[in-house]
């Protein structure tokens, strides 16, 4: 699978690892992972969704929670979960669970930002419970609503460097 910048691979039975490189420094890119008003600008899949909530404690044992909105019919997602790992501004490792479960279980998170020259490579491994559960996740489309918030991430981070110069 593949969308513009954004790989997304199988790795073994259970994980899908996507990829994407951005032209800002890591710290920039761990910011807009770890800051809510940095968050739901981008993290929002398809376009038509808000994020009228976004709570996180980042720190190993914190908790988040982020519930999406649909602009029209008001429908809304919700899910949490709990740091594992936090090494900022390199690594992040959490857990991840829907309110309306549509793949079975918790998966795990780990975020992996490496810099060169000004550029950070995102490294997102997602570890699920089962390889049914991955491929229920490969099967529902996410490769669009990612790309879509990646792309949004994009112009967040252009903004931010924009601001501190």
């Amino acid at each position: 699978m593949k969308h513009a910048a954004l790989q997304i691979t199988t790795q073994g039975d259970r994980e899908l690892v996507m990829t994407r490189e951005f032209d800002a420094p890591r710290k920039l890119v761990y910011d807009a992972h770890t800051k809510p008003e940095l968050v739901r600008r981008w993290l929002l899949g398809p376009d038509g969704w808000s994020m009228p909530i976004c709570e996180m404690d980042v720190r190993v044992g914190g908790k988040y929670r982020w519930v999406w909105r649909h602009n029209t019919n008001g429908s809304e997602m919700g899910m949490g979960g709990t740091y594992r790992e936090v090494k900022a501004p390199e690594r992040l490792v959490a857990t991840e669970r829907f309110d309306e479960a549509w793949y079975p279980g918790e998966a795990q998170t780990t975020l992996v930002l490496v810099e060169k020259g000004g550029r950070t490579t995102l490294t997102q491994t997602m570890r699920y419970e089962s390889k049914d559960a991955r491929e229920a996740v490969i099967k529902s489309g996410m490769e669009k609503g990612v790309a879509a918030s990646y792309d949004r991430l994009e112009g967040v981070l252009a903004s931010a460097a924009q601001a501190t110069r």
